[in-house]
């Protein structure tokens, strides 16, 4: 009788287990059917919808059989040892506008005579790191640093008044992570781009003949080509939860694709359509960037708090068509700021405009880049795309109050206009990558100082406001002392700045003394190094407003002697710098003096 009862729960153990299984089974069953229908309905999605081929037949028919390209009318035929750093493990800021001087190098490397804007302080200084001078944890988004020097001009021996301004802020590297994106590539397909990468587009309009470089894989490419590959570069940046779409122009515009999530979108696909596009036509930047624009209508004050807006333009800035103006092309760029759109550009090839791009990125959120090299750019893009699409700090204001001191010069800022009394602007700072030591790329704005009276002690106030992404405004102040009064450097941040900002001005002037012969650009002993101000009419125009051909690079026995002395004195000055970056200027100024 006592074993019924152990039958019978054996019998039910049995049972029960058979359930189970059969549940286990079923839910498997469903969850393998559920993932199956879910991989249907994000099936990738191949929504490209430019036509290369039609394009290119229409554009033959228009402008010549054996023409992909025209010129414009206008065009005729004949025509010393850091400070220990606290900065480890935290981002630090750099200013917006130019990220690079890489234009300026590779014209004077190829043979070709740059303009002022091709160099740029703030440019200059993105390619170096910097002790910011921080002396304690930062506690805010922004905390500046502020660091001094008294520095002997090389040229006059004169002694001369300098600050830094450091660029730090609270967050720490690991924790660092952009937005969603929501990205619109605008690529340049105008006729230029289609002239080989290390020449001048519009060179074979006026009978000049382009030099024959060096052969390297990028100097035989077509501005085109390295442009296209550029484009994959960045959609290599691209995480499934953001949205990427791409407008294309010539003398008109073209939607490439859509705004649509990564996630759904057959990359590979698209960017094999990428790799087909060829240049025609004329350049009407104004057209491929409103279409840009009207793409983001749907997400505007969608999700603000989750995604950033960011158009990127891929171009060499020659506009000929529609609205060509920095003015003109200015507004739209900074509409677009304050409806949260902000602008990158990228500039492709040697004659790659910069008076325009330099121009029109002196806006809230913008900033320039330009391709030497489409490995490099592979590269930079890897480890700074975070940083280049998530600007964190805006309208940055320092008010210098002193009965000792006022701001002569700000060097290193995004932003036209940069000083008012002693009131200096910045339009945006962007994260930056900070080393193991704690220096930050492009870490600083360098101030010069001139002072009012002969005290030999001067006192200093700074108050600096700003605006967070979301508006809320912040404010500190800090008092900054002046002591000592012969030659001296806080640290090597900015001591390296200084040498920068003077190798920038003679720079700067050796082309302006060039080009117009106008003696006022010489640097002579009793002047020292002049700063140089660009005016927009200080550039000899050779043809239309944004279209360059080439100068033959030239250098007059005056300015080989002034390079010769700013060569010795970087050498001399890097013996306590110690920064291997800084030979990448002597290989400038040793062609400069050859």
């Amino acid at each position: 009788m006592e074993k019924e009862p152990i039958k019978i729960g054996l019998k039910f153990g049995i049972i029960l287990s058979v359930l189970v299984i059969v549940v286990i089974i079923a839910l498997l069953m469903i969850i393998f059917f559920e993932l199956n229908n879910t991989d249907k309905q994000i099936a990738k999605v191949d929504d490209w919808e430019f036509d290369t081929k039609k394009l290119s037949e229409e554009s033959r028919s228009f402008y010549g059989i054996n023409s992909k390209s025209h010129a414009p009318a206008s065009l005729a035929a004949d025509s010393a040892v850091s400070s220990e750093s606290v900065n480890r493990g935290n981002i630090g800021f750099s200013t917006g506008g130019a990220k690079d001087v890489n234009n300026f190098r590779e014209n004077i490397k190829n043979g070709y005579f740059p303009i002022t804007t091709d160099i740029t302080y703030n440019g200059l200084f993105y390619d170096y790191t910097f002790d910011t001078g921080i002396q304690k944890e930062s506690k805010e988004l922004f905390s500046p640093s502020y660091s001094t020097a008294i520095s002997k001009d090389p040229i006059s021996g004169i002694n001369e008044i300098y600050m830094t301004v450091g660029l730090n802020s609270n967050i720490k590297q690991s924790d660092f992570a952009r937005k969603k994106l929501n990205l619109v590539v605008v690529l340049d397909i105008s006729g230029s781009m289609e002239s080989r990468f290390n020449s001048y587009y519009y060179d074979q309009f006026t009978g000049k003949e382009s030099k024959e470089q060096e052969n390297s894989e990028d100097n035989n490419k077509t501005k085109m080509q390295i442009a296209n590959e550029s484009v994959n570069v960045l959609i290599d940046q691209l995480r499934d939860d953001d949205r990427f779409g791409m407008v294309l122009f010539d003398d008109s515009s073209y939607l490439g694709k859509p705004i649509s999530l990564v996630k759904n979108t057959d990359i590979s696909a698209i960017k094999n359509h990428i790799l087909e596009i060829e240049a025609n036509g004329g350049t009407n930047f104004e057209a491929g960037y409103t279409k840009a624009t009207e793409l983001f209508k749907e997400y505007l004050n969608v999700n603000s708090y989750e995604y950033e807006n960011r158009i990127i333009v891929i171009t060499d800035a020659m506009p000929n068509y529609g609205e060509t103006s920095d003015e003109g092309l200015m507004k739209y760029v900074k509409e677009n700021a304050e409806k949260g759109i902000y602008t990158s550009f990228i500039g492709v090839g040697v004659d790659f405009n910069t008076e325009l791009t330099e121009a029109i990125s002196d806006v809230k959120g913008a900033n320039y880049y330009s391709v030497h090299s489409s490995k490099e750019f592979k590269n930079r893009m890897g480890e700074e795309f975070e940083y280049m699409v998530t600007p964190l700090v805006f309208d940055l204001e320092l008010n210098l109050k002193s009965e000792d001191f006022e701001i002569a010069k700000v060097y290193g800022s995004d932003t036209a206009n940069k000083e008012s009394g002693n009131l200096m602007k910045v339009n945006t700072l962007f994260p930056s990558k900070t080393t193991e030591i704690g220096e930050v790329k492009g870490g600083i704005i360098l101030l010069k100082l001139t002072k009012k009276n002969e005290k030999t002690v001067g006192n200093l106030n700074l108050s600096v406001s700003y605006k967070d992404r979301d508006g809320k405004e912040f404010t500190n102040s800090q008092d900054v002392m002046f002591g000592n009064q012969v030659e001296h450097y806080d640290n090597t941040g900015i001591r390296k700045a200084i040498v920068l900002t003077r190798y920038a001005n003679v720079i700067k002037n050796w082309i302006m003394f060039e080009r117009t012969g106008e003696q006022r650009f010489i640097i002579l002993p009793a002047i020292g190094i002049l700063d140089f101000d660009y005016t927009e009419d200080q550039i000899v125009v050779m043809l239309g407003r944004n279209e360059r051909t080439s100068v033959k690079l030239k250098v007059s026995d005056t300015y080989k002697s002034i390079f010769n002395t700013i060569k010795q004195y970087i050498l001399n000055e890097n013996n306590e710098l110690k920064d291997n970056n800084l030979k990448q200027e002597i290989e400038i100024l040793d062609i400069l003096t050859k």
